[in-house]
């Protein structure tokens, strides 16, 4: 049973690393409005981080944050060919841990609040939850850390009409942050607790089980 359950889980992380990149390269993952680009990769990221734990979650996210990072390369982020004609390498700091670090956290957020709320929907709810505002919170801080005093950006903020970083980064995410933590809140938590309570039904006994544990029960 370990085992069928073990390929299970790496079927559903290869499905939702597949919809991350579908997601990345057409319409559906993002939405552009002028500088702003609304994503909404996060949430197969969330649900991958519920159902699959902090290393399902990490994976995921680095699936995020490099294909980011390759659409800064093509130009199909005309904000991030910006960036990345600024610097490289600072730029890939931006896009890639960020989302890897969100991911992995979102994975250890969920997997601490099922210990103490199991089988709880509140526990779906606040992971997905946290999986948009972490991204924010990480993708907006090394942002500003990185670029916030270059041109491009200081021009974004007298178009935004904001005097200091903190006012930046609240007016530069006000939409696109209510819009994907709204998304988590709806998709995000409705699908992961479907699926891990399928599972539960069916699995009872392993269903608690992280990859990593499996691996290691694996191994012996």
């Amino acid at each position: 049973m370990k085992n069928r359950y073990f390929i299970h889980r790496m079927t559903l992380l290869a499905i939702l690393i597949a919809i991350v990149l579908l997601m990345s390269f057409t319409p559906v993952g993002y939405l552009k409005i002028g500088a702003l680009e609304i994503t909404f990769l996060v949430v197969p990221v969330a649900i991958g981080a519920i159902l699959l734990g902090p290393i399902g979650g990490l994976i995921l996210g680095l699936t995020f944050g490099l294909t980011s990072f390759i659409q800064c390369l093509t130009g199909m982020s005309a904000f991030g060919a910006t960036l990345l004609n600024i610097n490289p390498f600072l730029t890939f700091l931006v896009c890639v841990p960020t989302r890897a670090l969100m991911g992995f956290l979102t994975g250890l957020i969920f997997k601490g609040l099922n210990k103490v709320m199991k089988k709880d929907i509140f526990a779906h709810i606040i992971a997905a939850v946290s999986a948009p505002l972490l991204n924010t919170i990480f993708f907006m801080s090394l942002l500003c850390i990185c670029f916030y005093r270059t041109d491009f950006l200081q021009g974004i903020a007298e178009q935004l009409k904001t005097t200091n970083v903190f006012s930046f980064i609240i007016a530069f995410i006000a939409l696109n942050g209510l819009i994907e933590i709204g998304v988590n809140f709806i998709v995000g938590a409705t699908v992961s607790k479907t699926i891990y309570t399928i599972y539960t039904k069916r699995n009872p006994k392993v269903v608690d089980s992280t990859i990593e544990e499996e691996q290691v029960s694996n191994n012996i």
